[in-house]
């Protein structure tokens, strides 16, 4: 498999070389994810630079695709795709991420189990719009539901993960819960 779906735009080229750096910099989380985060907004904060076959919605749900796989495996770097009003389940990421919005608008709700074990929304929804970026891991937060805010157009995220996301096994939960483990693998690449 590539690392690379196609040679990326210089945007994108420039964001992987600066994210790159600053991984290599410090392995801190609290660190990577400050100095990740204004280089996110930079890429977002301009939506000329996707191509439109990594931009394309699924009619029965969102879609993952791989933009970019570090050769070491230290960070990967996907869009998605959210048809209008599609979401995801209850779900964990197990490393630091960031999301960052590019084109209409997401709302995620955070979880966390309650004494009995089940999972209730924490903190109000909020929502993402573009050029705006929020951050995920087991450190400040992995547990949440993402949906497409938008009934009527496409919304698309840029996430950075500090993983193969793809390859990653993580979990979905039910209210009650239940947990289920999955790996997302890519709309892009086949398995």
């Amino acid at each position: 498999m590539p690392n690379e779906t196609s040679t990326p735009a210089p945007r994108l080229q420039q964001f992987i070389a600066q994210l790159s750096d600053t991984i290599a910099r410090s392995a801190d989380e609290a660190a990577l994810l400050a100095g990740a985060t204004p280089l996110l907004q930079a890429l977002v904060a301009h939506d000329d630079w996707l191509p439109q076959a990594l931009a394309q919605p699924h009619p029965a749900h969102y879609q993952q695709f791989l933009l970019h796989a570090d050769p070491a495996g230290r960070f990967s770097v996907v869009s998605f795709v959210w048809g209008p009003g599609q979401g995801t389940p209850i779900h964990d990421h197990t490393v630091w991420g960031l999301i960052g919005m590019l084109r209409g608008t997401e709302e995620g709700q955070h979880f966390a189990r309650d004494a009995e074990g089940r999972w209730r929304p924490e903190g109000p929804p909020q929502a993402l719009h573009p050029g705006e970026v929020q951050a995920v891991s087991p450190s400040v937060g992995d547990v949440h539901r993402v949906r497409n805010l938008l009934a009527d157009q496409v919304s698309i995220s840029i996430h950075v993960y500090g993983a193969d996301i793809g390859k990653v096994q993580r979990h979905v939960f039910t209210e009650d819960g239940g947990v289920k483990p999955f790996v997302s693998g890519y709309a892009n690449v086949t398995p």
